[in-house]
């Protein structure tokens, strides 16, 4: 497909992922997904899951153009046409309600400002009991971190010094500030983890 980019590991992380969102997310609503990336996994999930409407978002133009040729194939009446949306800018987040929200791979491939962005927007469109779901690495306090996290968190570093592996600590302690429970943590393939919030 012309403008589809294709990510190997969607193809090895989606079915344990879709796995845990079939116990999280809502039977019927929106879902807005964040820094959807190349949309393998909005179709993937929307598929699965047709109660759900999927709305796509990321701030990159060539991400955008690949979840829409991806959209285009699938023909899914649930996912919606993908919509720029900066995780760092909450205030110019262009959906003003959702009933949940999924967040896979960013924060650690993103400035800290993307993490507080994602939390203060999510604390405005969610209602209260809306989950907000992300997947990805975390460093966790007496949990020994996997040698190929460890490296992993050391090329961020060198790639943007902004970058990096999070610490779960900090990333609940920051959800809680905009009012957010943590209600679930699922250990996944690859060393990664999906922790669940709740909007109290």
């Amino acid at each position: 497909m012309a403008g589809a980019r294709v990510s190997p590991s969607t193809a090895r992380n989606r079915a344990p992922i879709l796995a845990v969102l079939r116990e999280w997310l809502p039977q019927a609503g929106l879902v807005l997904e964040i820094a959807a990336g190349a949309g393998e996994h909005a179709v993937f999930n929307a598929a699965a899951l047709p109660g759900l409407i999927w709305q796509p978002t990321d701030p990159d133009a060539v991400a955008l153009a690949s979840i829409a040729a991806w959209r285009d194939e699938a023909g899914l009446p649930n996912v919606l046409a993908p919509l720029r949306l900066d995780a760092a800018e909450p205030d110019g987040w262009p959906v003003v309600r959702a009933d949940a929200i999924l967040n896979i791979n960013m924060i650690h491939i993103s400035p800290w400002a993307a993490a507080r962005g994602l939390m203060a927007g999510a604390g405005r469109v969610l209602p209260a009991g809306g989950m907000l779901v992300l997947y990805g690495p975390f460093l966790e306090r007496d949990v020994e971190t996997a040698h190929s996290n460890l490296a992993f968190d050391a090329s961020l570093r060198a790639r943007n010094p902004e970058w990096g592996i999070r610490r779960l600590d900090d990333v609940v302690a920051l959800a809680a500030a905009h009012g957010f429970e943590l209600v679930g943590r699922v250990a996944m393939p690859a060393n990664n983890l999906i922790v669940v919030f709740r909007k109290a």
